[in-house]
């Protein structure tokens, strides 16, 4: 695991450089959802791939760019799912972007996902990795070494509110959700961006991120193996909670499509707690 995280490093590095050197237009290529693809979708990509080529204990990888998978070892033990760029729209105006990481063992699903990592392109880099074991581990890159600068805990209640999707598209139970938060004081940080909103929320210690079905998008539009799953392990070990819109935890999620997609609520205890009793879950 050492190696794969190690990799990511490397990658992380080549990725802050082509965000800050290269092209932030539109390529002529389309993802695999059939959306237009910035130039840095293209290349963060073709670096993922091509770091782990090296990797031997990697059997093969997927990318939220590509509908299949790429095959690269078939002695590897783990597959790794990744979105290369994560809220890449948002690089031409110089706010942070990302990239995730879930590390799967056997059959892709929430049960067999045994590490993440995410990686924040800002001011500075930074990246973050979690395992079954113990607290995430937050890291800063100075000089091309990364620098740990400990590990993170989720406070019981935090102040950030976080919600995603169009709101005219909205449950009429969500928007009483969120509105209550605001009316509780609740500060809304919501950039559009999965990593540096769901980043805030782990180093600011707690508050929730939300993302649900809504009439346009009922299976919510955040990739279970990509996105979603990974971070549902960040938030478990960090102390807080990862479900979906009934109340399921989103590491017992099995998708049947590389790219399925989840509502999906990420916070602190306090904050879940509230959510599942407006949503009228049964806990």
């Amino acid at each position: 695991m050492l190696t794969i995280f190690n990799t990511i490093k490397e990658i992380a590095l080549k990725i802050d450089h082509a965000i800050k050197t290269e092209d932030l237009g539109y390529s002529d290529s389309s993802n695999s959802s059939g959306e237009d693809q910035l130039k840095l979708d293209v290349k963060s990509d073709y670096i993922i791939e091509e770091a782990f080529k090296n990797v031997s204990i990697v059997k093969a990888l997927v990318s939220e760019e590509k509908e299949g998978m790429l095959e690269l070892h078939t002695d590897g033990k783990y597959t790794i799912c990744y979105d290369p760029l994560d809220g890449s729209s948002l690089a031409d105006v110089n706010l942070s972007v990302g990239s995730i990481f879930g590390i799967y063992e056997g059959e892709l699903n929430g049960e067999n996902l045994v590490a993440s990592a995410y990686v924040v392109y800002g001011p500075r880099i930074e990246l973050v990795v979690a395992t079954k074991e113990g607290k995430p581990k937050h890291y800063r890159a100075q000089e091309g070494l990364f620098n740990l600068i400990g590990e993170i805990t989720l406070g019981q209640k935090g102040k950030i509110n976080a919600p995603g999707g169009t709101q005219q598209y909205w449950s009429a139970h969500h928007k009483r959700f969120v509105d209550a938060l605001f009316m509780d004081g609740y500060r809304l940080r919501y950039s559009g961006g999965m990593v540096p909103d769901l980043h805030q929320i782990l180093l600011k210690g707690g508050g929730i991120f939300s993302y649900p079905g809504t009439s346009d998008v009922p299976k919510g539009k955040l990739r279970q193996l990509f996105e979603v799953m990974p971070f549902a392990l960040m938030y478990e070990q960090a102390g807080g909670q990862a479900i979906d819109e009934n109340g399921m935890r989103l590491l017992d999620l099995a998708p049947s499509h590389l790219h399925d997609t989840t509502p999906c609520f990420f916070g602190s205890n306090y904050e879940m707690a509230a959510l599942k009793a407006l949503y009228r879950i049964k806990v």
